[in-house]
């Protein structure tokens, strides 16, 4: 049953007079059945009357704090261990507030656009998968849509146990790396939902994002110059009324019947942002309020909106990676995401994907990323695959082997290491390879390119030898440069030996562009 949060007011009789003593007030996703991370300080904040003593008690741990000046407050308790068991979660002061079946896990964050807010309900053998999730310990909550043009320090939502009467509705990738996380490590997984389907990058990131990124600075300048409080705004703002007062003093003198020109137009630089699509509106509005709650990670998928940009995505998601740890104060959290599948993209230039897949790829030079690679499992007339297990599970090993120890898995797409020329042929080297290169049907490689010092590429064969492909053409007499799954729809056959596909991506003496 839904808990609200906010206890009715106790209003207390005073002499001759009475007060109303405001209660204890807090977010609106904490609830019954949330999820707190284990390892770390668990960090839980709230609203009271100004001065306020507010204690907060969680199994034998215990904590209090005076709310300040704009009713604010803030404690922090000890770690936690994971486990299976609940706890009462209480928080005292005028009023009492008890939050019921709460655990300690880990916790991840699932944010970008339609194919994270994909549901369990929409992916592959939905039904069986709805009648077997059956897993309590796993937690769920979902941000409601909501653009703001400045930061909101709330948001409402429900934490919901994992049950064949809930899970259709949960992240179907979020789920299914949650449901692998659950298993190899029986400890409870929450997961905070904020996606919207069809969104940029540019909403999600925090303004102090962009302002570290210099490729970036006019989305910065044109943030601080629709924000009130900035000189920038001021500024222009201050010369905006100078002349709309020149205007009116012109005006007024040629009341007697002489012309007069149009007055000035509010200048556009200065008008708020309104669309759910421009830049910070999505953090303001459905991430600003999370910033604080102690996780392990976060997990993206996005992409399909910014696939036209090339290597400034790469730039747009620096921004949002360092701005949200920046703010977060937890370190460099991992961050896992995944790479785009193939699709047509309408009458666009066929490359203009794979230039994206290696802008996306090279996201991956900001420490504690890793990415996703999914060409094996698209679906070409359809840009959201509904195969979500793979994408959950690839998720899953990478965070079981970076963050939980699990140092054996392969959890990493095939990367290019080297590339050699020689005697007419092209050896390209990978790593990574989990004990070799193969194809996935057993049949040649396909989708590879090489090319001479014309910087012309031609279909090449390829023989695979352990972690090499050895690459050749009858039109490439002596190939300089080679290219792999260089098409909007390329689902190459090449994987890994444990199955994990290759990823688009080229090397060599590559003509310039």
């Amino acid at each position: 049953m839904k808990r609200r949060l906010q206890i009715a007011v106790v209003t207390c009789l005073i002499a001759i007079g009475s007060i109303a003593s405001a209660d204890i007030r807090l977010p609106g996703f904490y609830g019954d059945h949330m999820v707190l991370q284990q390892q770390k300080p668990i960090v839980l904040w709230g609203w009271a009357d100004s001065g306020e003593n507010v204690k907060v008690t969680l199994g034998e741990s215990s904590r209090s704090a005076q709310a300040d000046a704009d009713g604010k407050w803030r404690v922090e308790l000890p770690a936690m261990t994971a486990s299976n068991d609940s706890y009462v979660l209480r928080f005292q002061a005028s009023n009492t507030v008890e939050l019921r079946d709460v655990v300690v896990g880990e916790v991840w964050l699932c944010s970008g656009q339609s194919n994270m807010e994909w549901s369990v309900r929409a992916s592959t053998n939905a039904a069986d998968e709805i009648a077997a999730a059956r897993y309590p310990l796993i937690r769920h909550m979902k941000v409601a849509h909501r653009p703001s043009t400045t930061p909101i320090d709330d948001v409402d939502s429900e934490w919901q146990q994992c049950s064949p009467d809930t899970v259709g509705n949960f992240t179907a990738c979020g789920y299914f790396m949650a449901r692998e996380l659950h298993k190899q490590l029986n400890v409870p997984i929450g997961l905070i939902n904020s996606s919207w389907g069809g969104t940029r990058v540019e909403p999600w990131t925090p303004v102090s994002g962009f302002a570290d990124v210099p490729k970036l600075e006019d989305i910065h300048q044109s943030i601080l110059g629709r924000s009130p409080s900035t000189p920038q705004y001021k500024d222009r703002l201050a010369d905006h009324i100078a002349a709309t007062e020149k205007w009116i003093e012109k005006a007024r003198n040629a009341a007697a019947g002489t012309e007069v020109e149009p007055n000035p137009a509010f200048p556009a630089e200065l008008t708020p942002f309104k669309s759910h699509q421009d830049p910070t509106m999505l953090y303001n509005g459905m991430i600003h309020a999370l910033v604080g709650y102690s996780l392990r990670g976060a997990i993206w998928y996005q992409g399909e909106s910014n696939h036209g940009e090339g290597m400034l995505y790469t730039e747009k998601k620096r921004a949002l990676i360092n701005g949200w740890r920046d703010l977060w104060n937890n370190g460099d959290f991992p961050f896992y995401f995944v790479q785009i599948a193939p699709f047509q993209y309408g009458n666009e230039d066929p490359a203009i994907l794979a230039q994206f897949w290696e802008a996306q790829a090279a996201v991956q030079e900001i420490p504690n990323t890793a990415m996703v690679v999914i060409n094996d499992i698209a679906t070409l007339n359809d840009i959201h695959p509904p195969n979500k297990q793979d994408v959950g599970l690839r998720l899953a090993n990478l965070a079981l082997k970076h963050d939980y120890g699990k140092s054996e898995i392969v959890a990493h797409s095939p990367e290019l290491d080297s590339v050699a020329s020689s005697d007419g042929k092209l050896k390209v080297t990978f790593k990574s390879t989990g004990g070799g290169l193969k194809t996935r049907d057993g049949k040649p490689a396909t989708h590879f390119e090489v090319a001479g010092a014309d910087g012309k590429f031609e279909p090449a064969s390829a023989a695979i030898d352990g972690d090499s492909v050895t690459l050749t053409s009858d039109n490439v007499a002596k190939p300089v440069a080679f290219r792999f799954a260089w098409h909007k729809l390329a689902e190459p056959n090449l994987t890994g030996g444990t199955g994990l596909p290759v990823g688009a991506v080229r090397g060599g003496d590559l003509p310039k562009e």
